[in-house]
């Protein structure tokens, strides 16, 4: 084998952007002076290549000779102090040196080993003045907190003056790990609770004392004793077993709190005992609304429902909050590459055409416990232990940008919120939506089923490290002890080429069931399609491995990235691998699906895992937990308090975090891709005004468009999660109303995020946690079978706390709701921006005095408990007739209001119309001020604009509805507000421009 470092970088300083970049940062936040970085690309290629077939491929496929130079077996010619190597650690996955070896056999179809190993090189030089402060402690802490994550990289930084004696190592990381034994026992009996919670705690099992016990039950029963026996296994489990059971148990998995029985007291002395959360309230609120175009709910890895007479469309959103608290982008990559291959693996598999993402961070404003000194220090102290939260909105932002684009699916639609918190854990909300013919192969498409006889295949990415104990980690609190290999790093581009195999093989009818291999891998993929058959037979030692020496519990449970598994007829079996090998896919017959009533697995002949299937899936014990309501007291708010002038009130919020623009983020994502898209993230004359939400054109040859929009706002939390829940759907319905939905054909999805609602030492407060829970997914039946909108899917991520006992960072309760509906014609899409000077400005519904968990409130840091409640019926009523008066074209430009209330609403359609308006606050009829008027976030109310000449018509369309005429829009470029008759503000529009859309530094 031979050895060879190819190196390339820019040619000249001015083209080195990522040089560029990384100066710019130090200057900006460092009181050090950096006169230049330069910045090179690394492969360390190992293979039986010759010297002439290196040189060929520096010049032919590593370095672009235009704007590139070149270096083989050498070093570019930079002047520095430090030089820094930054590259991963040995079985990390390494996506670019993926994609430059299967470049190297392109060229040379020969080479049959080939290995290529990835490094970022770094040189950099600072200015005399400061060059004496400097040194490589301060050099080790600059890198630490920017440069790479210690977690997953590995960074050697070396001075100038040792150049010479020490350069960079040309030995390939190490990627052979020893295997020491096919299988160890663990024993379970006569261990006391406490020998069973530290075997638990040890092993990353995510058990309780209750579990491990039932477990042990199992061993000793005398049927499970003489079955083990006859195939030589002993009355205790193997890790392997003792694996497989915790992942499927797991609450990731399991959803042992939503499944709990519950002792709910309202706080008001009456009792009630709740058997499901799920069951009594998600899933019967989905039954309760007698929808005709479900085709599958909570069955599947997404849900589905009709779009036209010839598809449907499906829907998942999945959180990865703990793997991106550890590895932001690692953690983000795979939370949107896995919720894809959810839609890959929904019916007999889906395509996906859009992604969204919401993501809930810690303000960015915190100073890093021993940091290299800043010019500027933040006024709050994070801890040790704490990621910065810039470094993880940076990293999140990325892994999901990256994941998203790379795989060719546009992201339409999105939110990005900020709380303290979300310190210790951030919220990482990955969704895709997905589209499948009705039928397939004569087929109904939702149907699929894995039978006795059937083939277990695995296609895809090999097998690592990487995902190991990813399912049980992220079921209880994250501590500065959480598992390292649970960290992943998708594949979005071996992902592709998947999905496109996949769909030709399902177009040909070549495999009868498929799921993706997402939490727990094969473990919970094969668990669960053996769930029709009864049972199946895998044999580990037939897997793909990335690297030699994987014991048979991690082949089992890892959930390294871009794999599926597919039940295959063996007469299928050659069809299917020829035509992987044409589109270059790895498939594994891994074993069989049979009947047996056995989870088995074998590694080199020896029977490693036996479970009963039952057991496997019914055994866990189900919690019994109680809850306890504390109603909130009332206080309210005295905006009096508030000093500032109107217009510094208006331009302070829309500065707010929450509130102000996001687009040079957002705009990193190709919302293009697949021509789909017809209203976009951004909208307006400069095309940066929001977006309600997005709409696309899933049928390229149909004018029917499918809208996706979101409703979160944790801060209602605060005082009652009832409300925080029904505000949330009605702000994802309002959303989509205001693009031009159908209200009767919107469906939903719940994204439950939080803190440990579990009674104990450690969660004081379980109890309370707990009964916000119960009234969340009260309010979330309620205002669903009040509206008619389903529950298609969901997911509930719990223990989103950082640390223990006192020292616990919790997050707000969240839920997230994503919601979709259809829109007749799509061409009849409208925005949120304003259109056209001299129209008149209606607001439609009731504005009420709620400033409790509003921006104005968070902002100004007032108390106040009234949070918007929402009315159901008015709302509902009106929303029909909206939806109408857009059908009816008399609607120009529609925008809900959330976040801000009236007040931001109007300067933000202001700003995409680029366009000026007068106000009358008169024409509101309330005994309210006028902060309360313009910064209420009352739920169930929209803004439309509406040509002059239909005004008599909305009148009469909207009789009996609370609306009313607020004002017309002007050429003026000002936002002009009267209030008792009296000039109350007036804003320039590009003060509120500069505002919005320069408020947030990141």
């Amino acid at each position: 084998m031979s050895l060879y470092r190819i190196i390339s970088s820019s040619k000249h300083a001015k083209h080195d952007a990522r040089g560029m970049k990384i100066s710019s940062l130090i200057n900006n936040q460092y009181q050090v002076g950096v006169r230049l970085v330069r910045s090179a690309s690394s492969y360390l290629i190992v293979g039986d290549l010759t010297e002439t077939e290196a040189c060929q491929l520096k010049e032919d496929v590593f370095v672009d000779p235009i704007i590139e130079v070149g270096h083989l077996n050498a070093y570019p010619n930079f002047k520095f102090h430090y030089a820094i190597e930054i590259g991963f650690k040995p079985g990390v996955t390494d996506n670019v040196g993926t994609s430059a070896k299967e470049a190297i056999k392109d060229v040379f179809p020969h080479l049959k080993e080939i290995s290529v190993f990835t490094a970022t090189l770094l040189f950099i030089c600072f200015d005399d003045s400061t060059r004496a402060k400097i040194n490589i402690d301060w050099m080790k802490k600059l890198c630490a907190k920017h440069f790479y994550n210690n977690l997953i990289e590995r960074c050697e930084i070396i001075e100038a003056k040792n150049w010479e004696q020490k350069q960079f190592s040309d030995e390939p990381p190490e990627t052979h790990f020893n295997l020491t034994t096919n299988f160890n026992y663990i024993d379970l009996k006569n261990k006391d609770d406490e020998e069973l919670k530290k075997i638990s705690r040890d092993k990353v099992l995510s058990l309780s004392v209750e579990e491990l016990k039932a477990i042990r039950r199992y061993y000793q029963d005398e049927q499970v004793v003489r079955d083990r026996k006859k195939i030589g296994l002993k009355d205790a489990p193997t890790d392997v077993e003792i694996e497989v059971l915790a992942q499927t148990w797991s609450e990731h998995c399991k959803h042992k709190i939503f499944s709990a029985d519950i002792e709910y007291d309202n706080g008001q002395g009456d009792i009630t005992y709740i058997k499901s959360l799920y069951e009594t309230y998600v899933k019967q609120a989905t039954k309760n609304c007698k929808r005709k175009d479900l085709l599958s709910v909570f069955t599947d890895n997404a849900g589905m429902f009709k779009f036209d007479e010839n598809h449907a469309i499906c829907l998942k959103v999945e959180t990865h909050n703990s793997p991106s608290a550890l590895d932001p982008y690692g953690g983000a990559i795979t939370g949107i590459v896995g919720v894809n291959r959810d839609i890959m693996g929904t019916g007999m598999g889906a395509k996906p055409i859009f992604n969204t993402d919401v993501f809930c961070f810690a303000p960015p404003d915190w100073e890093m416990d021993g940091e290299p000194s800043a010019q500027e220090k933040p006024s709050k102290k994070l801890l040790p232990g704490f990621m910065h939260p810039k470094r993880i909105f940076e990293g999140v932002h990325l892994g999901v940008k990256d994941g998203g684009n790379e795989s060719g699916i546009p992201t339409i639609n999105g939110a990005i919120l900020f709380d303290e918190s979300f310190l210790g854990k951030p919220l990482v909300f990955c969704g895709t939506g997905g589209i499948i013919p009705l039928t397939i192969n004569g087929q109904p498409s939702h149907e699929k089923e894995a039978k006795p006889g059937d083939l277990i295949v695995m296609v895809g990415g090999r097998i690592g490290k990487d995902g190991i104990h990813g399912a049980t980690f992220s079921s209880t609190s994250l501590t500065t002890s959480s598992p390292t290999s649970a960290v992943q790093i998708g594949d979005p581009i071996t992902q592709k080429k998947m999905l496109d195999f996949l769909l030709e093989a399902r177009d040909l009818g070549l495999y009868h069931d498929i799921t993706d291999n997402g939490a727990g891998g094969l473990s919970s993929s094969i668990g669960e399609m053996a769930q029709s058959p009864g049972g199946c037979l895998i044999h580990l030692d037939k897997a793909p491995l990335k690297y030699a020496g994987l014991e048979p519990w991690e082949i089992l449970i890892s959930e390294a990235q871009e794999r599926m598994t597919l039940a295959v007829d063996p007469k299928h079996l050659a069809s299917l691998k020829e035509l992987a090998k044409r589109r270059s896919v790895e498939v594994s017959d891994l074993g069989v699906f049979n009947a047996t009533g056995m989870f088995e697995a074998r590694f080199d002949g020896d029977v490693v895992c036996r479970l009963q299937m039952n057991f496997l899936h019914n055994g866990l014990p189900k919690l019994k937990l109680k809850a306890t309501w504390v109603p909130k007291k009332n206080s309210f708010w005295n905006t009096d308090s508030i000093k500032i002038s109107p217009e510094k009130i208006l331009t302070t919020l829309l500065s707010k975090p929450n509130i102000a623009s996001k687009e040079k983020w957002v705009r990193q994502y190709d919302h293009e891709v697949q021509g789909q898209s017809i209203v976009k993230p951004f909208e307006g004359m400069e095309n940066d005004g929001p977006s309600d939400a997005g709409v696309i054109r899933p049928v390229d040859d149909s004018e029917k468009g499918l809208a996706i929009a979101c409703g979160i706002n944790p801060f209602y939390s605060t005082t009652d999660t009832y409300h925080m829940a029904t505000n949330a759907v009605d702000e994802a319905l309002r959303n989509l109303l205001a693009v031009g939905v159908d209200p009767r054909t919107v469906v939903a999805l719940d994204n439950f995020c939080w803190p440990d609602p579990i009674f104990s030492d450690e969660t004081p407060d379980g109890t309370y946690k707990l009964a916000q829970l119960v009234r969340a997914n009260q309010g979330l039946r309620d205002i669903c079978e009040a509206y008619n909108v389903p529950l298609i899917s969901g997911k509930d991520s719990m223990k989103n706390d950082y640390g223990r006992g006192k020292e616990k960072i919790s997050i707000l309760p969240t839920l997230l709701i994503t919601a979709a509906g259809i829109l007749p014609n799509c061409n009849q899409a409208i925005t949120s921006y304003l259109k056209k000077s001299g129209s008149y400005l209606v607001l439609l519904g009731e504005s009420k005095r709620e400033l409790g968990g509003s921006e104005l409130l968070r902002a100004f840091k007032g108390e106040d408990t009234s949070v918007p409640k929402v009315d159901f019926k008015k709302n509902i009523d009106l929303y029909k007739k909206i939806h109408q008066a857009i059908s009816d074209e008399l609607i120009l430009s529609c925008h809900d209001l959330s976040e801000g209330g009236l007040g931001v609403t109007l300067a933000e359609m202001c700003i995409g119309g680029r366009l000026g308006a007068n106000i009358s606050l008169d024409a509101i009829k309330s005994n309210l001020n006028p902060l309360e008027i313009l910064y209420s976030e009352s739920a169930g109310r929209l803004l439309i604009e509406v040509e002059k000449e239909s005004w008599k018509k909305i009148e009469k369309h909207f009789s009996g509805q609370p609306f009313g005429l607020i004002g017309e829009v002007t050429e003026s470029k000002n936002l002009e507000i009267k209030y008792g008759h009296q000039n109350y503000l007036s804003s320039p529009l590009n003060s509120l421009v500069d505002a919005w859309k320069n408020g947030i530094e990141l």
